[in-house]
């Protein structure tokens, strides 16, 4: 029986509040999305994610000016030390593309003078050296295992054209940049999830930023936060066609196992950001000439949406790994590189967190996190236990 002088335990932290924020908000009740005030369904229509990153770093959106200049300080940023490349040339090219993000943007540090300047002006340019140098990093990883040359960064391309060019070598469509700079944006932030999290306790030892980018890649890197679009893209595989989508759900529901893709830890609806997703979906298969996986993906969310109310009782939502899945796959994405390619996308609200904490962007001072827990290893009964020589034991 619990003891009720004892504290009640909350494993996971769900529903603890621990700290204040201004970067983004999660209204899971109405499936809203909110970047600093901004609903992610107004910017997804209007928005290009250079401007998503000057709205998370410097909390307003840019003027012509000040975008032209973030976009040129990304630019100038994208190279990465010869040194990293050098290193990822030695790594087996069957490693988990997360531990290779996470282990470069730990050496990063290594190349950056700024790393020992505490200073806002320098986290805010360290800041924007991850978000610039770690797609360049997955790009050129992506291309060395599989036995080719990194290809450098274009200057004459915006951000998430030039990541499609140096991934594939060659200059990608309009239509296909547009679909990609949109998944950037509305992965950009998502407020106090695992990785953020982790990313905010590491920032809060006074740790340099990235370490805590570096620990926030180790988080997203664990199957309970990322990589469901990567289980989504498995399932649909596994399904092959429409026609087989619908038996699919009846024998994954008879068996109480889960369709990937429907259900969300905080939205009580649709996740808004995977309606932007589903269409763009449809059309990247339209253009690669194969929309069976955008198919699959609309007959699981309907019939699995109703099978679901009919046996549970409770309605189940689609989320936004749903659709993302198909897009990148119609779009010719590995899909080892979804999980790292949320990394590049969420480090512009990783780094805005990693900011807001060092500097009390929304509380009073700067606080280091120092959780309790409570211990149960009575090992030896209540009492403390008798240390007996190895030569007893």
């Amino acid at each position: 029986m619990e003891d009720d002088c004892k504290p009640a335990l909350n494993t996971g932290l769900r529903g603890v509040t621990v700290a204040s924020t201004k970067v983004s908000d999660v209204i899971g009740d109405l499936g809203k999305l909110i970047y600093r005030g901004y609903l992610v369904s107004d910017l997804a229509n209007k928005a290009s994610f250079e401007e998503i990153v000057h709205l998370l770093l410097f909390e307003k959106l840019p003027s012509h000016s000040e975008l032209d200049d973030m976009k040129a300080r990304l630019v100038a940023e994208r190279d990465i030390p010869p040194a990293i490349i050098d290193a990822l040339k030695t790594r087996p090219a069957d490693a988990l593309p997360m531990d290779i993000l996470q282990a470069a943007a730990a050496m990063l540090a290594n190349h950056d003078k700024d790393v020992n300047d505490p200073s806002h002006d320098s986290v805010m340019r360290m800041a924007i050296r991850l978000i610039a140098k770690l797609p360049t990093v997955l790009a050129a990883w992506e291309r060395i295992r599989n036995g080719k040359a990194p290809i450098a960064p274009d200057p004459e391309l915006d951000h998430a054209a030039n990541f499609l060019y140096m991934l594939f070598g060659e200059r990608p469509t309009p239509e296909l940049v547009h679909f990609f700079d949109v998944t950037l944006l509305l992965h950009a932030e998502h407020s106090f999830n695992a990785s953020t999290f982790a990313a905010r306790e590491v920032a809060s030892t006074r740790a340099h930023i990235y370490a805590a980018v570096s620990a926030a890649i180790g988080s997203l890197s664990g199957e309970l936060h990322g990589g469901a679009n990567v289980r989504v893209m498995r399932m649909l595989l596994e399904i092959g066609s429409p026609e087989n989508a619908e038996t699919y759900v009846e024998q994954i529901l008879s068996e109480g196992k889960k369709i990937m893709g429907l259900g969300h830890a905080v939205y009580k609806t649709d996740d808004p950001r995977a309606h932007i997703l589903a269409p763009m979906s449809k059309r990247a298969g339209e253009l690669a000439g194969d929309t069976r996986w955008y198919e699959i993906s609309r007959i699981l969310e309907e019939k699995g949406k109703k099978a679901f109310k009919e046996r549970k009782g409770t309605d189940i939502f689609v989320n936004v790994d749903f659709y993302s899945a198909s897009l990148y796959y119609s779009m010719g994405i590995p899909v080892d590189l979804y999980s790292p390619l949320f990394a590049i996308a969420r480090v512009a609200g990783w780094t805005a967190h990693v900011l807001e904490e060092q500097f009390a962007g929304a509380a009073p001072k700067p606080m280091l996190y120092r959780p309790e827990s409570r211990y149960i290893g009575e090992y030896c009964g209540p009492a403390e236990c008798s240390f007996v020589p190895i030569e007893k034991r």
